[in-house]
């Protein structure tokens, strides 16, 4: 069907439509419905969601049928309508949650991007020093010290791995605290 006739047959359509054809607004629906999906198919993947809008579109101009002589472009009516109609359902999805109000304000505050910020930075800045003040103790000792607090070793797996006796790690062990309390002052 040629665009000019294509016009034509859709002018008249909605003219008996609006004179209460009912078997018009079918026809409508009928050459209209193809293209409709096709674009809808552009903005969205959810079929489902789609045919909805569309269904939506036919039975808004179904209810306004008085007001639709003064359409001069059905199909960009339409279109512009489809698309107003799945933004509208993509701002709803997007602004309507099953969680309660509680749960997001808990999940925002737990989640806030400066206080996990600034709790990062605060632990990096803990790492340098701890590694600054470790520089401060023998070699044995950062061993023992690492074993112990990092690794969180017992003096017994300490003793094996350092070919140590217990006292010996202890004693190792006191110092190294005492030299790491002393640097830290």
């Amino acid at each position: 069907m040629a665009a000019n006739t294509l016009k034509e047959h859709t002018r008249e359509l909605i003219a008996q439509f609006c004179a209460g054809n009912d078997d018009a607004f079918a026809q409508l629906y009928d050459l209209y419905i193809q293209m409709l999906y096709n674009y809808g198919n552009k903005i969205t993947q959810d079929h489902e969601l789609l045919k909805d809008c569309i269904h939506d579109v036919f039975v808004k101009v179904y209810m306004k049928r008085n007001d639709k002589n003064s359409i001069n472009n059905l199909a960009s009516y339409l279109i512009i309508s489809l698309k107003n109609r799945l933004l509208d359902e993509f701002r709803r999805q997007t602004f309507t949650s099953e969680d309660s109000v509680e749960e997001f304000e808990y999940r925002c505050s737990a989640d806030d991007v400066e206080r996990e910020y600034l709790s990062q930075e605060h632990q990096n800045l803990q790492h340098a020093q701890v590694a600054y003040l470790m520089q401060n103790l023998t070699r044995r000792q950062r061993q023992a010290i690492t074993l112990y607090y990092i690794e969180q070793r017992k003096y017994d797996e300490i003793c094996d791995i350092m070919h140590m006796n217990y006292h010996s790690v202890r004693n190792l062990m006191h110092r190294g605290m005492l030299k790491l309390r002393e640097a830290a002052m």
